[in-house]
């Protein structure tokens, strides 16, 4: 085990009807203007617009409006709420929605300061040194951003999709109530369980030894996404499973799941920024659901026992061929992917063989990556194949 240091200001308000709290956490913050940011309008299906709207009220917090961030946000989006922002003075983000809504509010929250393009601290020119406070309402467990420092973006412009993590990013409050995610359709449960999976499994395969402990705990947040997430598709409205889900997320990125290693592999999210930046309409989780089984395919050789661990701790694979227990892990992971619906192949989401090469170079622009295996140009393109069919 490395040595590390675990550090996380971020106040997780969980449960039910929080939300209507959201107010009172801001007014104790002293803050009295927000730029409120929102995605596509379902928060106003399901309530919670309301409920923050009223809490807000109650508090005499002032809002000024700023909607239309997208799954795989983009720059443009926020470069437009970093304009309401500081025209309008606000003093603090408050983002509500799911994980692009937060990741994009990150960002604006340190571009608030920065005289700069935004995209700069994505470019890794420049650290933010400050950012304006955020606060979010999250209505989607995927992606672990409420509780973390990280921020992922596209520029539709350069077809590239970079992220950077700064301490200055890490919201100050969020609140998760389970219970205003039961209207979610089943692939946004199927790619929130794959997203969170694969950031657990990004520390647990980036070749640190020693992990007993945090293994545990990440083998636990594992098996509990795949047993709540069965449940979940077959009841949405099983509050204990949906609370269970969206704590497993969260806990996937916020730091627990990487204590003592070596901060992860991350290849495979190199490998799947390509993706959704080539084709936005690919989620996230989707994107990952492909190329992860890949890059562990392409990979595992390095270290066998690592995942044959794996595939006896999760999917209770036993074989005194320790080589062929990782093999049989790999498959078993991509038949659980199938079996609630997710993609496993660049030809399900749409991508012809031709697309490879493309894929390759938007991915080799932060070559070489990855922990566990330095990944080149040759070995991008291979993975990309293996994922493919």
């Amino acid at each position: 085990m490395r040595n590390f240091v675990f550090y996380n200001p971020t106040k997780l308000v969980f449960g039910k009807n929080t939300i209507d709290k959201i107010g009172e956490y801001l007014k104790k913050g002293k803050i009295k203007k927000v730029l409120f940011l929102a995605g596509g309008g379902s928060i106003k299906k399901n309530g919670v617009y309301e409920r923050v709207v009223r809490s807000l009220i109650e508090n005499d917090i002032e809002k000024v409006e700023v909607w239309g961030v997208r799954p795989n946000p983009v720059l443009s989006k926020v470069e437009e709420a970093i304009e309401v922002a500081k025209k309008e003075s606000v003093e603090a983000i408050l983002a509500v929605g799911g994980g692009s809504v937060i990741d994009s509010a990150k960002a604006v929250a340190a571009g608030y300061y920065y005289e700069g393009n935004v995209w700069d601290f994505y470019l890794e020119k420049v650290r933010p040194k400050k950012a304006l406070p955020l606060y979010t309402v999250l209505t989607l467990s995927a992606t672990g951003t409420e509780m973390n420092g990280n921020t992922v973006l596209t520029n539709e412009r350069t077809t590239e999709k970079f992220a950077f993590g700064s301490i200055v990013v890490y919201p100050k409050v969020s609140i998760v109530d389970p219970e205003v995610q039961f209207s979610l359709p089943e692939h946004q449960i199927v790619n929130g369980a794959v997203d969170a999976i694969s950031h657990v499994m990004e520390y647990y395969f980036d070749g640190a030894e020693n992990t007993e402990l945090t293994d545990r705990i990440d083998e636990g947040i594992i098996l509990t996404l795949i047993e709540t997430t069965e449940k979940l598709l077959e009841n949405p409205k099983d509050y204990e499973a949906r609370a269970n889900f969206a704590l497993s997320t969260t806990l996937a990125l916020n730091g627990i799941s990487g204590l003592g290693h070596k901060g992860g592999d991350w290849a495979s999210h190199e490998l799947e920024h390509a993706i959704s930046a080539l084709n936005p309409e690919v989620a996230h989780g989707a994107g990952l659901a492909v190329v992860f089984p890949a890059w562990m395919e392409y990979v595992f050789t390095k270290n066998v026992e690592k995942f044959a661990k794996f595939g006896e701790n999760i999917f209770g694979i036993k074989d005194d061929n320790t080589e062929e227990v990782a093999k049989k892990a790999i498959r078993s992971l991509r038949n659980w992917y199938k079996k609630i619906g997710a993609p496993i192949t660049l030809k399900e989401l749409n991508f012809d063989y031709s697309d490879i090469d493309n894929l390759t170079e938007i991915a080799c622009k932060h070559a070489p990556f990855g922990e566990l295996v330095k990944l080149e140009k040759e070995d991008i393109r291979k993975i990309y194949e293996i994922a493919y069919e």
